[in-house]
This record gives C-alpha cells, sequence and structure tokens, in this order.
C-alpha cells in the first residue's frame, strides 16, 4: 500500500474529518491516479484511507478513516446502497431524485441523479473515475433498474487529468426523458442538458415560490436565467390554484435558445398557453438595464444564474457579478414585490452572499427585508464535516 505523509501540523482537517488534502499539505508520497493510498501524519499516525489525484490541488480525497479498512468493490457497494436507501425517508413529490452526492455519501466526485428508470452519473474526480465498473453495477443492483447514462463532461474532470466522457455505460435507451415534479410535468435530456439534465436542487424552491405566487397574487413575473422554465410552470401553477392567472404576464430569460424552446413546451405541457409568457433570447444583464430605461416593474423576480465562483479564488470577480444583476433586479422590483435570488457558487459563502445581495440593495436605493433562506433540496445533503458542500444559497428578499 502506498503511502502519503503529510506535513507537520497538516493534519487537523483530517483529524475533523474532512475529506480533502490538498497538495501542500503533502511532505511525500505519491500513486497512480485514483489509486488508494495511506495517509499518514508527519510522524506515521494513520489518518485516512484516500484517492489519489496526481494533477489536482486537491491531491486526495478520502475513503474512510477507519483502519483497518479494505477499500473494494463490497466496501464501495456498501456506500452506493447506504445512499440509495438514504434517499427513500424522503417526501419529494418527483421522479428526479439526487441518489449520490458525491462527498456528503463518502463517494468524493460522484454525482448520480434518477430521472424514472433511468440513473445519470457524474464522475468528477480520480478516485470514483478509477472505480467505474464497479460503481455502475453497484447503483444497477441497488435501484434494480438496468439504464446509465455517463455524463462526465463536468469542467472539473480536467483539473483531475480526465477527459470528457459521455454516453451509455449500462444499457441503452431515449436519452429524452419525462418526469413530475409535485403536480407537473416536466422534460429533460440526459445526453444535452446541463450538468446530469436539470436542477433537481432547486425543487423546493420552485416548490416555495409558486405557494408564493398563489398566496401574492403576482401580477407580473421576471424569471431570470430560466433554462427550461421549472421557475416559471411553478408560478403559472401557483397562480392557477389561486384562480388568479387572468391578466398575469411572465417574462422568462435565458441565453440559450434550445432551453427556451424547452420552456415553452412545459408551458404548454403543463396547460398554460393562454397565459401571456414571453422568452426572451438575450443577455439578462442588458435585459435588466433595458426594462429599467422603459420604466418597467414587476411584483415577482427570480435570480438563478450559473455558477460564476467555482473556488474562493474567483470570488471577488463573482462578487461583483452578483451585485450587479442584484442591483438591476432590485430597482425592477415593485414595493412589497418578491426577490427569489441564488448562487450556486461554491466560492461564495452564506456570508458573503448575504452581505453582496445587502449592498446591492444600498446601491440600488432600495431597502428590503429577508424574509426566508433558502437552499438545496433534502436529496443534496450536506455533511457536519463537510461545510463546502453547502453549494446553493438563496434569499427571499421582500421590497419594503
Amino acid at each position: 500500500m502506498k503511502t502519503l505523509r503529510l506535513k507537520p501540523g497538516k493534519e487537523k482537517s483530517l483529524l475533523r474529518r474532512h475529506p480533502w488534502v490538498f497538495e501542500s499539505a503533502i511532505a511525500r508520497g505519491g500513486a497512480d491516479s485514483g489509486e488508494t493510498v495511506r495517509v499518514e501524519s508527519h510522524d506515521g499516525e494513520f489518518l485516512a484511507w484516500a484517492a489519489f489525484s496526481p494533477t489536482s490541488q486537491i491531491r486526495a480525497r478520502a475513503w474512510s478513516f477507519v483502519e483497518p479498512q479494505r477499500i473494494d468493490a463490497a466496501f464501495l457497494a456498501a456506500l452506493c446502497t447506504r445512499a440509495v436507501d438514504a434517499r427513500r425517508y424522503f417526501d419529494l413529490q418527483s421522479d428526479g431524485i439526487r441518489l449520490v452526492h458525491g462527498e456528503a455519501d463518502g463517494l468524493p466526485g460522484l454525482i448520480v441523479d434518477r430521472y424514472g428508470d433511468t440513473l445519470v452519473a457524474q464522475f468528477g474526480a480520480a478516485g470514483v473515475e478509477r472505480w467505474k465498473d464497479v460503481l455502475a453495477d453497484a447503483l444497477l443492483a441497488a435501484t434494480g433498474l438496468t439504464q446509465l447514462y455517463e455524463r462526465s463532461d463536468a469542467s472539473g474532470r480536467e483539473r483531475e487529468g480526465l477527459k470528457p466522457v459521455t454516453g451509455w455505460l449500462r444499457g441503452d435507451g431515449p436519452t429524452e426523458i419525462a418526469i413530475r415534479e409535485h403536480d407537473w410535468q416536466l422534460t429533460l435530456d440526459i445526453a444535452t442538458g446541463h450538468k446530469t439534465g436539470f436542477y433537481l436542487d432547486q425543487r423546493d424552491s420552485r416548490k416555495r415560490f409558486a405557494e408564493i405566487a398563489q398566496h401574492r397574487r403576482f401580477r407580473r413575473l421576471l424569471n431570470c436565467f430560466c433554462y427550461t422554465g421549472g421557475f416559471t410552470v411553478a408560478a403559472l401553477a401557483g397562480l392557477k390554484a389561486a384562480g388568479a392567472l387572468e391578466g398575469a404576464t411572465l417574462t422568462s430569460i435565458d441565453s440559450s435558445l434550445l432551453a427556451l424552446e424547452r420552456a415553452k413546451a412545459h408551458v404548454a405541457l403543463n396547460g398554460f398557453e393562454s397565459v401571456a409568457c414571453d422568452f426572451l433570447d438575450a443577455d439578462v444583464n442588458a435585459s435588466l438595464r433595458r426594462f429599467i430605461e422603459e420604466g418597467r416593474t414587476f411584483d415577482a423576480i427570480v435570480l438563478d444564474p450559473p455558477k460564476f465562483a467555482p473556488t474562493a479564488a474567483h470570488a471577488e470577480r463573482a462578487a461583483r457579478a452578483y451585485k450587479d444583476i442584484n442591483r438591476l433586479a432590485l430597482k425592477l422590483l415593485e414595493p412589497g414585490g418578491v426577490l427569489f435570488t441564488f448562487s450556486c457558487s461554491g466560492g461564495i459563502g452564506a456570508d458573503l452572499f448575504h452581505k453582496i445581495v445587502a449592498g446591492a440593495g444600498l446601491d440600488a436605493g432600495v431597502d428590503g427585508y429577508i424574509s426566508e433562506r433558502l437552499g438545496a433540496a433534502p436529496d443534496h445533503p450536506m455533511t457536519i464535516e463537510f461545510p463546502e458542500g453547502e453549494y446553493l444559497k438563496g434569499l427571499v428578499v421582500v421590497r419594503k
């Protein structure tokens, strides 16, 4: 067994069971890509079994903190089964479910989503890449399914020295899939959609937006970075429940024409063809500025932008981008209006995001209060040892 020996004082995070070992913490040792290594303190004390990555700044990702422990097919299969079983406790009101959430489930770098009878997996780190075939078989055994599509094309793979890979890993079938979320019908393409095809992490926030739309009976709504229109459908469902569809207008903006076409299809699929819905293939910032010049205002706005800061090193530049779009949105919000604003950037913590939105309000000359904090749905868990797992942060801001 190959060994990594850490520098003095660098064992503290592993003693707290944080699963990452950075290159700068290692005194000596190495291994092949994805190979299991024994991680020791500077004086030889056992700390963890981990998967080694020769090219990443995260040089090793811990599998286990228990000695003795064999990292083998049986060990990994047990982790897959435990992750799948844990989701049985949640009433997610959807047949789109996150089954494996990386470090939170003891499988660093692995994301697995279930859409109906199909699994979609992203192998994003050297360790899970090395065990890919074992993990694929274990996931199918744990779920009783036969189809697994690989979407290992996320941007982080190159940092692990891995090339993008997509396609059927087990079985085959159509990549166009229909799912149910709450009482809504949605579709996705697992081969071409963002991430694994859809943003399951916003499931509960979409439901909450529908509830607030029903309660407040919004008349003018704006969904920015709308992707395939999940929040648009949610708003329409809420207004329908309130009997307030007539006279409502919804504007949805995205820079992807393909996503907008699917958003339009979702509106029709759920029976809302008669509602005034505009879909703009445009830049969000430019559109918000144009709306201000035109004197338009909205009762409700959703800001769900892409990841501006993948790591803390990008936080300063990302903070400026988040502040700008929130400033513009708050200017467009009617008094009493509601802003759902999000950051999915791991490099932007919850406190920093709060400060960014507060600064945006000051610059916009707008006062408001935070009525709720939002996060990822419960099938995207965060562990107490790994705070970086809290990547999705959301605030519900009500303009005074």
